[in-house]
């Protein structure tokens, strides 16, 4: 949907309430149609299907984050970004310079905000990050009016309710993404000190969007119950860009080129902390001479899992990569028999499962409704009880003994990614049609070109791509 102005034939009138949008209705021509029409109001737009919007057209999108890290999360925003220019929009990317606008997995971690977040009391750091909010409202109004974009997309932050702050002031349509319940997940595994605060900030935030994209529908469950309508969230789970996992050497090349010739490799990709139960992988092993622990990435829980392994006598036979480019972590993934997920949260979308999906993995992993979003037991996936102790090791020693069940699940996850759409390039068209119909649903004033906003006279939409706050922003 194009939402640049235009004058209609005998409207003389300019301004932006009378100028005409472009609308692609059921894959028909496109069709001009009014604000004012009464054949597509609010309450209309509201039901409509966003996938029959017009894909074609071009929108400028804002896009804003705090994220400094090298792990998933940069991960999921560098591909958005990077699809969503690839189907033809413009991206002006508003982040801390840290991150340089669209962080890599070879960027480092740490700095300034680690050291601040050891350093200072909890609630002294939360009021940092708070306050560090207000400094990202005022970099997004400039931005906002240096580059008159159409839509907002924020990554939710904890004690950062921009978004809101900026559809308030700008009347700027704003898609949400959320990717956890960061108050319960920070109050649950580091405690928060200003608890109401991050309740506030993360009603305000979530209850303030346009749209609500949470990563699984258990998570916009969690959304739905604080007040967010559910006619107002959207599920877009985790993608995968089949071009970054092909072509990729067949198991035994790449088994060979990480010297495990002959074994039976047992691999996790990720950030491995205690919760995630790798030490009941480690279990299985003198049970099963052939088989390797291969542990691409790194994390806090790697030193108790090597003594866990040395007690075992096995210490040989479990290896850490450590963290990797995301680019290499295919050869890894490569040489997996099984990919393991033994335990997720359970609202998460977890990256790792798209990627063994798109290879072709077999991927054993808990049954929990999340997963199941995805995961389908006996098709694509072996799924566990969680609640049965004895249940994964049972699982994890029958894919073990039977090849032939290996090779089933994994032709039925190779399958997955095209059957769901489960691709980077996919959610970026949904997100281009939520857009397009949170346009259409709540006209808003966008500054033009040369008029005096709060920070001064606006230019006339700078090719500038890239907006970079200052360093320091809290993660």
């Amino acid at each position: 949907m194009s939402v640049r102005a235009r004058n209609v034939k005998g409207n003389s009138n300019p301004r932006l309430n009378s100028y005409i949008i472009l609308v692609k209705v059921f894959d028909g021509p496109e069709t001009p149609v009014s604000r004012q029409s009464p054949h597509l109001t609010r309450d209309s737009c509201q039901h409509c299907d966003p996938f029959t919007l017009n894909r074609g057209a071009i929108v400028k999108i804002l896009y804003h984050h705090r994220t400094q890290a090298n792990d998933g999360c940069a991960v999921h925003i560098t591909e958005m970004i990077a699809a969503l220019r690839r189907d033809g929009h413009e991206v002006v990317v508003v982040a801390p310079a840290v991150a340089k606008g669209e962080p890599s997995a070879e960027k480092t971690t740490g700095g300034l905000i680690a050291t601040l977040r050891k350093r200072l009391p909890k609630a002294a750091f939360e009021a940092l990050e708070f306050l560090y909010s207000g400094f990202a409202y005022f970099r997004l109004l400039r931005a906002v009016f240096s580059h008159r974009p159409d839509v907002l997309y924020e990554r939710y932050s904890l004690f950062m309710p921009t978004g809101t702050w900026i559809r308030r002031t700008c009347g700027l349509p704003v898609l949400l993404e959320v990717n956890s319940p960061l108050r319960e997940e920070r109050a649950r595994h580091g405690g928060l000190a200003l608890g109401a605060l991050a309740g506030w900030t993360e009603r305000v935030s979530w209850k303030g969007a346009d749209r609500v994209l949470p990563v699984t529908a258990v998570l916009a469950r969690q959304i739905s119950a604080i007040g967010v309508a559910e006619g107002r969230i959207s599920v877009i789970a985790n993608g995968i860009n089949p071009q970054t996992f092909g072509p990729l050497p067949e198991g035994d090349q790449a088994k060979a080129a990480l010297g495990l010739e002959g074994k039976l490799v047992l691999g996790f990709t990720g950030f491995v902390r205690d919760w995630h139960g790798l030490d009941r992988v480690i279990e299985a092993l003198p049970r099963t001479p052939q088989a390797h622990l291969l542990i691409v990435g790194d994390g806090p829980a790697r030193q108790d899992l090597l003594a866990r392994a040395q007690q075992m006598d096995v210490g040989e036979r479990v290896s850490f990569t450590g963290v990797l480019p995301h680019a290499r972590i295919a050869g890894h993934v490569a040489a997996f028999d099984i990919a393991l997920q033994p335990a997720v949260t359970a609202y998460a979308s977890p990256l790792k499962l798209f990627e063994y999906l798109q290879m072709g993995r077999t991927i054993l992993a808990p049954d929990q409704p999340n997963l199941r979003e995805i995961l389908t037991d006996g098709v694509n996936a072996r799924l566990f009880d969680a609640e049965r102790g004895e249940a994964f090791a049972e699982a994890l020693d029958g894919l073990i003994a039977n090849p032939e069940e290996r090779r089933r699940l994994a032709e039925g996850a190779r399958a997955t990614i095209a059957r769901l759409g489960l691709t980077w390039d996919h959610n970026a068209r949904r997100v281009v049609a939520l857009a397009q119909a949170a346009l259409l649903a709540c006209p808003r004033r966008r500054p033009a070109a040369g008029t005096a906003g709060p920070l001064g006279p606006t230019a006339a939409r700078p090719s500038s791509r890239a907006a970079d706050d200052p360093p320091g922003a809290p993660r």
